[in-house]
């Protein structure tokens, strides 16, 4: 593993000036910044919407409709009974049901196909499952969607779920060159040297013989590095002489000349710059594509845990208020403004918890503690492997704590990024305190994102306090062997992701994808929880004592995700009165092979009552 310092892509700020350039995002960034607010021209006040009857469970507001256009407000009343396969439920008892009935976009009744009939009543039009399994609808309580929808609509992923190698990736960049016209662009994104066995970089040398008529850029998954060819740095104007910027670096050969590594995000743009495609992206058809394509994953709720960072500006909350008006889109959104952004720009911008609606509302407040651990930023307790390096604190402890008790005595759930040990005790100090302050630890319902090394003294203070886990299961498939020989060494990689220790101990938590860092599958982060393999070692079951049931898996991205994202009264189980957020597979995960769990097909998605996806 190549060592390169960086934090984690999505929520330091390494890809914050990505957008800069980008037509829609300016407009958007300037009407914020000229007071005009952001809600107010979509016709939607998030002051009143959402603070009502939805953290409560009701319906819409009469106000809300009258603002939303036809296509969101018209519901289908008609019933529809499913039966004839296998229900779970994923209700507090993980009940299995035979049968299931949905009159609109709410769940009408569960239970034995007599019983689901005699609620239906006659009429209700009848699904037959065919022995195949219906769940509820997956929840990946950790995305970034608002910001990576733009970059997946305009760089094609090339990382290692599709590729191991970077010979397999000089390959694909030699097949859409021969049908791409020349002088067009091809941009990637992904590429990752640290797990993709080859090159450690692209450079002149790899790029220029697969084509110099197309520019060619490669965004490497950290957000820190990116590589291009000699035709990108023309059509960005690069000359030969360029002066690196201030903490930034066009990589030079020994000779001295450009190889075109390029290091920091101050140096990438101003040749991704150039790409016409960034300036012309928009944000919410992106938004709505991505969640339509993740439709066929199963998901039906995601989230945005670093809202601000598209505009870098409360403006963010106008894609979402944009995106519920649609009426367009495949799942819902739970977004948690960055606290970079400053809290008193959201305060000021009158965007608050709750508000929003069913389809696309403020969930929380993100606080960040340290960077990342396979970026040598995760903050240790002890040096890194062969290093007398602890990593970075992002927040100083005392800052933490007063960012995170301004934000909790005003109701605000929190969602702390730690990934080290030092920066999960520091998360755990600070929830000490705002709990001996006479905060309500029960409201703010604190969790610690990645939570990636725990140790046994801070999974009990975790059940103290009532903070849960979101882990980035990735880590430990992707990732596993990286961390192990190259970051923490065996000893110390036993404490990543320790799903089974916390759920013995009592506390709650869930599995995500990070997205960009892997592309959301739910079945696949089901698999790595349960069996614990290693992408580059197959044979090699990283911390076996933390593997889990496939049923604690399944809760961890359906029910336990609903309630960390406030949203555990309307969707993540099958029970009368939730909303019809439903998928169905060929297979029951409870039945196969673990090792086979990401075999499984997604047969049919269904979000508030419609079917959103059909293979």
């Amino acid at each position: 593993m190549k060592r390169e310092t960086y934090g984690c892509p999505c929520c330091s700020g390494l890809l914050d000036r990505v957008f800069q350039e980008n037509k829609e995002v300016r407009d958007l960034k300037s009407k914020a910044e000229s007071g005009g607010g952001w809600s107010c021209n979509w016709g939607i006040d998030w002051g009143i919407v959402g603070r009502r009857d939805f953290l409560k469970g009701g319906a819409a507001t009469a106000g809300l409709a009258a603002m939303l256009p036809e296509p969101a407000r018209a519901q289908d009343q008609s019933t529809t009974i499913f039966t004839n396969g296998t229900v779970l439920t994923v209700d507090d008892d993980f009940a299995e049901v035979d049968a299931i009935a949905i009159r609109g976009n709410r769940i009408l009744a569960v239970g034995t196909e007599g019983e689901v009939r005699a609620v239906a009543g006659d009429g209700a039009r009848v699904v037959d499952l065919e022995g195949k399994t219906m769940l509820p609808g997956f929840i990946d309580a950790h995305t970034h969607v608002v910001t990576g929808s733009v970059v997946d609509a305009i760089m094609d992923y090339v990382g290692m779920i599709r590729f191991r190698t970077s010979d397999e990736v000089l390959d694909h960049i030699r097949a859409r060159v021969a049908e791409t016209p020349a002088g067009e662009w091809l941009v990637f994104r992904n590429f990752d040297p640290a797990v993709q066995d080859g090159l450690d970089a692209l450079t002149f040398a790899d790029l220029d013989p697969i084509s110099t008529d197309h520019p060619i850029f490669v965004l490497n998954a950290s957000g820190h590095l990116a590589y291009a060819n000699s035709a990108a740095f023309a059509a960005a104007g690069i000359p030969a002489d360029i002066e690196n910027p201030p903490g930034a670096e066009f990589v030079r050969d020994a000779d001295g000349t450009l190889n075109g590594t390029m290091k920091n995000n101050i140096s990438y743009l101003r040749v991704l710059g150039a790409y016409p495609a960034l300036a012309e992206a928009q944000p919410l058809e992106a938004l709505i594509a991505l969640l339509e394509k993740w439709s066929a994953l199963g998901l039906t709720t995601i989230s945005e845990l670093s809202l601000g960072a598209l505009t870098q500006s409360p403006a963010d909350a106008e894609v979402l208020a944009a995106a519920s008006q649609s009426g367009r889109l495949a799942a819902r959104i739970r977004a948690y403004p960055l606290f970079s952004i400053g809290a008193e720009n959201w305060d000021d911008g009158g965007v608050s918890q709750g508000d929003g609606d069913a389809m696309a509302r403020i969930a929380g407040y993100k606080l960040i503690a340290d960077g990342s651990n396979q970026g040598f930023t995760g903050l240790q307790r002890d040096p890194y492997l062969n290093s007398e390096d602890r990593g970075l604190a992002y927040l100083e402890p005392d800052e933490l704590t007063r960012l995170a008790m301004e934000r909790a005595e005003k109701g605000w759930h929190l969602a702390l990024h730690g990934n080290g040990d030092a920066a999960i005790d520091n998360i755990l100090n600070t929830c000490e305190a705002l709990r001996d302050a006479g905060i309500d630890m029960s409201r703010v319902r604190a969790r610690i994102e990645h939570c990636s090394i725990l140790h046994d003294d801070q999974i009990a203070r975790m059940k103290e306090l009532g903070v849960s886990a979101s882990f980035l299961i990735g880590h430990v498939h992707y990732w596993g062997v990286a961390l192990r020989d190259e970051v923490f060494g065996e000893e110390k990689v036993q404490l990543l992701d320790r799903c089974r220790s916390v759920e013995e101990a009592g506390v709650g938590f869930t599995l995500h994808s990070d997205f960009m860092v892997i592309d959301p599958d739910p079945l696949h982060m089901i698999e790595m929880a349960v069996t614990r393999t290693t992408w580059k070692e197959p044979d090699y079951v990283l911390a076996p004592q933390e593997t889990i049931p496939v049923e604690s898996a399944i809760r961890a991205l359906t029910s336990e995700a609903a309630w960390q994202l406030f949203s555990d009264h309307e969707v993540g189980s099958l029970e009368a009165g939730k909303y019809a957020d439903m998928v169905i597979l060929d297979k029951d995960p409870r039945d196969v092979v673990p090792n086979e769990i990401r075999t499984i097909k997604v047969l049919e998605t269904w979000m508030d009552g419609r079917q959103t996806f059909v293979a």
